[in-house]
């Protein structure tokens, strides 16, 4: 056993699942047993738990974790003194960032901030929307909401401020936006003190480079083929590569053989092109990680 341990947080919660699966893809084979808070990993000198991602941040800032996964939002909300490692454009659903939102009534009166000095206003992200209001001079009642705050409004609150990725659940409770607090990503964060240990920094480095790359590679695929000489100008412009297309020579004198990597939404309208511009060979793989 490692006499270095680093206490990983990792996000219970609806990032868990996404989160496991970015670990597996950055080379971490991470099991979460049922009813279990303390995830194994096969890294002797990783230790994990779960914890929600809203108290991730302040779990960290107070070095009981070295390092954990929450969104940019509630490193606001606690207004935790973190180190923001590295940034993770990753959601539950999509790689879109998430925003938390204002939204009221589709019939309601209210059309901006403004309008709320007086009224009542419904989130989970107190802090934010207190800090929000004061920003724009607004006085207004905020409460906390324990869950359902889309069903709220007009009933038991004027407004809401609420977390959204697609705004589909928004739009199901027939509400509507007027205006955006905060857009959020996920964010690695360190403790400070943890920080400054160079083997805790260096191995947080080493799985935000993992964890990078990971993400990186979510979208894209490898593309590789042979390619006769004469089409080779062809090919190459064709392929929208990462950098440029790996170009070698093949044993057959007059053969090229060419390797790039490509956004997974656009193999399907590239190979044909290819195949008609001579590509022979075209091998589509998938990757783990791409690191740039």
């Amino acid at each position: 056993m490692s006499s270095n341990i680093l206490r990983l947080g990792i996000p219970k919660g609806s990032l868990e699942e996404a989160t496991v699966k970015m670990f597996k893809n950055a080379g971490f084979e991470v099991n979460i047993r049922h009813r279990s808070y303390f995830p194994s990993i096969d890294d002797e000198e990783i230790e994990c738990m779960l914890i929600r991602a809203q108290e991730m941040a302040r779990y960290v800032g107070d070095g009981i974790l070295d390092v954990g996964l929450t969104g940019k939002d509630w490193i606001v909300e606690s207004g935790a003194d973190v180190i923001e490692v590295e940034e993770l454009a990753y959601s539950k659903q999509t790689t879109t960032p998430v925003k938390w939102v204002l939204a009221v009534p589709e019939d309601s009166p209210i059309q901006s901030v403004n309008d709320l000095q007086g009224k009542k206003i419904a989130t989970e992200a107190v802090g934010l929307t207190q800090r929000y209001l004061q920003e724009h001079g607004v006085t207004a009642t905020v409460e906390f909401s324990w869950g359902a705050t889309e069903v709220k409004p007009p009933k038991l609150a004027d407004a809401i401020v609420e977390i959204t990725e697609t705004g589909s659940s928004l739009r199901a409770n027939n509400l509507r936006i007027i205006d955006t607090i905060l857009t959020s990503t996920t964010r690695l964060i360190a403790n400070k003190v943890s920080w400054q240990n160079p083997w805790k920094r260096k191995k947080i480095e080493n799985i935000a480079i993992l964890l990078k790359g990971a993400l990186n590679a979510k979208c894209k695929v490898g593309l590789k083929m042979n390619v006769c000489e004469d089409n080779l100008h062809k090919i190459i412009e064709i392929l929208p590569a990462l950098h440029n297309p790996t170009v070698s020579h093949l044993h057959e004198k007059g053969w090229m053989a060419i390797e790039t990597i490509i956004d997974e939404k656009v193999v399907r309208n590239i190979i044909p092109q290819l195949k008609e511009c001579g590509a022979q060979g075209i091998v589509e793989y998938p990757l783990n990680k791409v690191i740039v």
